[in-house]
């Protein structure tokens, strides 16, 4: 999956047959506010979604970032998923 980090609409972009998946964020310092998750509609591909957050997670890993995510999916993610929970500023807990 290629993802591209569209910076000047604040976005990770990603398609899948012909459909547009965005991640919004926002950037501060070393933190990346994870905000919104944006689907056509009628789209339920939870897998693409989980890998597509997999690979932002991976990359901002490899950046030494913090990552915040305040929306309500994305902290779901970071449940199930704890491995990534180190990526997490001290003093969040989800």
């Amino acid at each position: 999956m290629e993802i591209k980090d569209n910076t000047f609409q604040r976005q990770f972009e990603a398609s899948t047959d012909g459909k547009l998946v965005t991640v919004e964020y926002s950037h501060q310092e070393r933190k990346i506010f994870l905000t919104r998750i944006v689907t056509p509609e009628g789209f339920d591909n939870e897998d693409f979604i989980n890998a597509m957050l997999t690979q932002i997670l991976e990359e901002a890993c490899d950046k030494k970032f913090k990552v915040v995510p305040t929306f309500p999916k994305i902290a779901a993610f970071f449940r199930k998923n704890p491995k990534y929970k180190e990526l997490l500023p001290p003093g969040i807990k989800i």
